[in-house]
């Protein structure tokens, strides 16, 4: 595991609630793909569902880290595409699973008016660092 600071309220700016404002390291990057809710057959998980979609696409992004030997705790920074803000409440219930309150990466949350296909609601990133 890297070494990373995260500073959540740095000097001037208010204090952020959900994210860390700022997330530094040394190590290896690793960015991952904008995660849909796939399934490892390329089914759509929750069609209509944001709790179940998140659930997927947390899942997702896990397996994906794991592929470059990263995990959760690496992460630096997480982008959020929702077609509808209102699923952020099940975004962030999914990331509870998978990110402690004192281990926040940086984010920014997007609503967009459309994805890939009509079925998604939300696709997410990551950004992280490995220890060298």
């Amino acid at each position: 595991m890297s070494e990373l600071t995260r500073i959540t309220a740095p000097e001037g700016v208010a204090p952020a609630a959900q994210y860390s404002h700022v997330v530094l390291g040394t190590g290896r990057f690793v960015a991952v793909s904008g995660q849909l809710a796939l399934d490892a057959d390329g089914r759509v998980v929750g069609e209509g569902d944001a709790a179940a979609q998140a659930r997927q696409v947390f899942e997702n992004l896990r397996r994906c880290l794991a592929s470059a030997g990263a995990t959760f705790d690496d992460v630096v920074k997480l982008t959020y595409f929702v077609t509808d803000m209102a699923h952020m409440g099940a975004i962030r219930a999914a990331r509870a699973a998978h990110l402690s309150d004192d281990r926040l990466p940086a984010a920014s949350a997007v609503q967009v008016g459309a994805l890939v296909r009509p079925e998604f609601l939300m696709e997410t990133e990551a950004f992280a660092v490995v220890a060298p």
